[in-house]
């Protein structure tokens, strides 16, 4: 890992980061708002996981993003892939040995809430893991024991919300559930989601969570809604709607992080 961190810096040409973004389905057009400074596909980076999901295009960004410094990962890879919840912990490592103290996590979902329409965007103020996994299984250390409460920075929540104000973009909070996938959920699933407290629902984002938390960099977090859930139209889901949908909410949250990170700046 020590040399992907040497890599990396050698190639920011004297950026130094401190904001990352891990980009969701169909969310990679945000790179278009950035002035690059280097690009490198994950099969290039020594540990990076290459994912094999339509939409995530799976190359690292840097460069600036409304002036301010900021590193991207442009796609993830996710638990239903190859079932491992800790799939993206040397990414995040990565991002953490080179200074990235602040995470930024965006996801496409699937809305529970007839006010929160397909387009929508939803910051995350909680999340519930609904797969029993854990990236941390395994950690043999006394840090797995990561607390939660937490877990969704509320200086960086504010600075979002201040943002969407400021950007006149309407940005819905709720809880995030996580599923793992890959096929989506049933109707009564998605009844019973609503029953336990959960607005939104998805395959991702929460293992990422658990482990900047681990990392000790502050996190927030926000889903492009792409449909609505299972059961609410009587429409069937699918993956190609996701990628049809995201750029349209992913609009949205590009011109609120941009306006966010340049005021966190």
């Amino acid at each position: 890992m020590r040399a992907t961190i040497d890599l990396l810096v050698s190639k920011l040409d004297g950026l130094l980061p401190r904001h990352g973004i891990v980009l969701g389905s169909g969310l990679g057009s945000l790179v278009e708002a950035v002035d690059v400074v280097t690009r490198i596909p994950y099969s290039e980076l020594e540990a990076f996981p290459v994912s094999a999901v339509s939409g995530h295009a799976g190359e690292l960004v840097a460069g600036r993003l409304n002036g301010v410094p900021v590193i991207m990962l442009s796609g993830r890879v996710h638990y239903y892939e190859k079932g491992d919840a800790a799939a993206m912990r040397r990414p995040l490592e990565v991002l953490h040995g080179i200074g990235v103290t602040h995470l930024i996590l965006t996801n496409s979902a699937g809305s529970l809430r007839e006010d929160m329409p397909p387009g929508s965007v939803m910051r995350i103020s909680d999340h519930i893991n609904f797969t029993g996994r854990n990236p941390l299984i395994g950690e043999e250390t006394d840090a797995r024991f990561v607390g939660l409460t937490n877990a969704y920075d509320a200086d960086m929540a504010a600075d979002m919300e201040r943002a969407a104000m400021k950007t006149g973009v309407l940005l819905k909070n709720g809880v995030y559930m996580w599923f793992s996938g890959p096929s989506f959920e049933t109707p009564a699933e998605i009844r019973m989601a609503r029953v336990m407290g959960a607005d939104a629902v998805g395959m991702s984002t929460v293992p990422e969570a658990i482990l900047a938390r681990f990392l000790g960099m502050k996190v927030a977090a926000a889903s492009v809604i792409t449909n609505y859930a299972a059961g609410m139209t009587g429409n069937e889901l699918s993956h190609h709607e996701t990628k049809d949908m995201a750029p349209v909410g992913g609009a949205r949250l590009a011109t609120i992080l941009k306006d966010m990170i340049a005021g966190e700046h």
